[in-house]
């Protein structure tokens, strides 16, 4: 007969309910029927050792704290910044909320005992300050020109400048195979931690509306709101629905990669159709939908002409949908044997400055292997794999 695992009922169903999994799933979870797992949960059976070890996987907690006599104080919720009416969050998203929160906790406590110096920038200004002032503030911290991008993957340099001035960022649209995290439910969030801010942005969505999450979260940063967002590019009206903060950093937002002189600039011809509007957009890194609404506030564009162009967008974006499902239905085709690069997706989930400072603790021995390979999801043997992403 197995052995059986004498875990504390009341902190298994705990576990369980913070991981917001119905009994019904994490009953599957173990193969077992509902009532057995509220048997385990009321005390009145026990699981054995490896349903157990099943379970703590699943519901992403250590083995060792169902063993734990009290329910353990968790991390703190996140303040929601989401619009009224949104998705409550399921199991994807809080998930990734504790990877990250975790990999937070750590390097701030490490940068801490280390006396490192506290970000000036974070919580500079307040949502009382003129958005327009925080975006030119934003810009110049990180040395960033709009107008002026090295490559056509504007995303990716200011990811670089945000981690090289000390911003972890993490990006991913899933926590595995079978759970996927959904944009409408979580876009991003911040932790304005004055040594170590770590910013999250759902990789699900294509590269503009990523990147206006991105600088949206960095908004958070420099004001410090701790929060999680969704929806950051609203539309002109239902503005009720939107909490103040977000609002505020959606301002900043659109000014920092929508700066006023350059949008000014444009040739009269770039908002004469949404062909013209994509490609002045393309050339800001920004969705059309975005330029016309900072185009309509600036008084470049009429209410009909914003209408009108906003419809033929519209119209273009689902095309443009269809083209891009129908390229990753290709891609998988091609990328059937391997898939995507593994230790990539985890690069870019962990942050690459977080798995870099990671790597040389370890390689410094200043950390166990194993405390390493739980806070990069990588096995130790598998490190120069991963090292290797790096360097590219």
């Amino acid at each position: 007969m197995a052995d059986k695992a004498y875990i504390t009922p009341n902190v298994l169903k705990w576990a369980r309910e913070s991981a917001r999994m119905t009994e019904e799933t994490a009953a599957a979870k173990v193969s077992v029927a509902v009532e057995k797992l509220k048997e385990w949960e009321s005390g009145t059976t026990q699981p054995t050792i490896r349903q157990a070890q099943t379970l703590a996987k699943a519901y992403k907690r250590p083995f060792a704290l169902f063993f734990l006599p009290e329910v353990p104080r968790d991390f703190q919720p996140l303040q929601d910044f989401r619009k009224s009416g949104s998705k409550n969050l399921t199991t994807s998203s809080i998930f990734i909320i504790r990877e990250v929160q975790q990999k937070q906790a750590w390097i701030s406590d490490v940068y801490s005992e280390n006396q490192e110096d506290k970000l000036a920038f974070v919580g500079r200004f307040s949502i009382k300050d003129n958005p327009q002032i925080v975006a030119k503030d934003i810009l110049d911290t990180l040395k960033i020109n709009p107008a002026s991008y090295k490559t056509e993957n504007p995303i990716k340099e200011w990811i670089d400048a945000a981690e090289t001035n000390g911003i972890f960022v993490s990006r991913t649209s899933f926590i595995h195979s079978r759970l996927k995290l959904d944009s409408e439910e979580l876009q991003g969030f911040a932790i304005a931690d004055p040594r170590a801010p770590f910013i999250f942005v759902n990789s699900e969505d294509w590269n503009a509306p990523q990147l206006f999450t991105l600088v949206h979260e960095l908004a958070h940063i420099w004001i410090a709101k701790t929060g999680i967002s969704n929806e950051v590019e609203p539309d002109i009206k239902h503005k009720d629905k939107f909490h103040p903060v977000e609002l505020f950093c959606n301002e900043v937002a659109a000014n920092a990669l929508m700066p006023e002189e350059i949008v000014l600039s444009f040739d009269s011809t770039s908002f004469q159709n949404s062909k013209h509007v994509f490609k002045a957009a393309k050339q800001l890194g920004v969705s059309s939908f975005a330029l016309l609404v900072r185009a309509f506030k600036l008084n470049i564009i009429s209410t009909p002409t914003y209408q009108k162009l906003k419809k033929q967008a519209d119209i273009d974006y689902e095309e443009y949908l269809k083209r891009e499902a129908e390229k990753k239905a290709n891609q998988k085709d091609k990328d059937k044997p391997g898939g995507p690069n593994y230790f990539l997706l985890q690069l870019n989930r962990n942050s690459r400055l977080f798995t870099q400072t990671v790597l040389d603790a370890f390689r410094g021995g200043f950390i166990e292997p194993t405390l390493a390979s739980n806070l990069l999801n990588v096995q130790v043997n598998k490190f120069p794999k991963l090292e290797s992403q790096l360097l590219r």
